[in-house]
């Protein structure tokens, strides 16, 4: 019924998550603004799981939040037991993607294989890299966020995820642009061998698991005057000194696409 703009639900706090989430959805179909109101007996004792399951739908109102219900309806009741019906919540604690991880790792034990470990890289360099609390004012919708931008590894989950913050929160402040941006050199950094990027005594360092000739020959022909580098003995290292004026982390992406570019191929 296209021309329905109000719902109202008693005993919400009696449905599941994607029962309240289709509910929901059968209002706002039109052009109209629509309202739908989630409602309980006052004086009931709510449970934990119905507290979340409201707050879930409080949180997650714009359009193309089903996947984000799904995956919070997923935390909150747990993936299943793989061998049997029995269902587990554990997974609320730690969240899905880790809750996989973990489950990977276990398997992989019980074959008796090693997990590969993903190559890591610390990034300590001076910018202001932070989620301001007057743009994203939930602190559960912050820390999503967060987890969200430690997984950029790529130009496109770059691009998709600051579309998606458009979407929902509005254009994004500087501080958080820098976030994602660093954290996707530091991914980047990490697949190139490089285990840390310091600031320091007005150089940034990039420490390496082994010195390359290409990329030593490529880097100092681009910073032949800025340069230093340690090849000889661990820790290997590159030093390029800033230049007046010059951002961290625009030093720090023009480096690392000499590094990239420069790169063993990889059969």
């Amino acid at each position: 019924m296209p021309n329905v703009n109000t719902l109202i639900l008693e005993q919400a706090d009696r449905f599941g998550l994607s029962q309240l989430y289709q509910l929901r959805g059968r209002v706002g179909r039109s052009n109209r603004r629509a309202y739908a109101y989630f409602t309980y007996q006052p004086m009931r004792s709510l449970t934990e799981i119905a507290e979340k399951r409201l707050a879930a739908m409080r949180e997650f109102t714009q359009f193309g939040s089903g996947f984000r219900i799904a995956m919070r309806d997923l935390e909150l009741r747990g993936a299943g037991s793989i061998l049997g019906g029995q269902q587990h919540g554990q997974m609320e604690q730690v969240g899905y993607e880790m809750y996989l991880n973990l489950l990977n790792e276990a398997i992989a034990e019980e074959k008796g294989e090693t997990p590969p470990k993903p190559p890591s890289c610390t990034v300590d360099i001076q910018v202001e890299a932070h989620i301001p609390e007057d743009y994203i004012e939930s602190m559960t919708s912050r820390l999503e966020i967060y987890r969200r931008v430690a997984l950029v590894q790529t130009k496109s989950d770059q691009s998709e995820l600051i579309d998606e913050l458009i979407d929902r929160f509005g254009e994004p402040p500087k501080s958080l642009l820098n976030l994602i941006d660093a954290s996707l050199l530091r991914n980047t950094a990490g697949r190139l061998g490089i285990t840390e990027i310091a600031q320091k005594r007005g150089s940034l360092f990039f420490y390496v698991t082994r010195p390359n000739a290409a990329q030593l020959s490529a880097l100092m022909r681009e910073y032949y005057d800025r340069i230093a580098f340690n090849d000889r003995t661990a820790p290997y290292y590159v030093s390029i000194r800033l230049k007046k004026g010059e951002l961290s982390v625009d030093l720090m992406r023009q480096a690392l696409a000499i590094f990239e570019e420069n790169a063993p191929k990889t059969a």
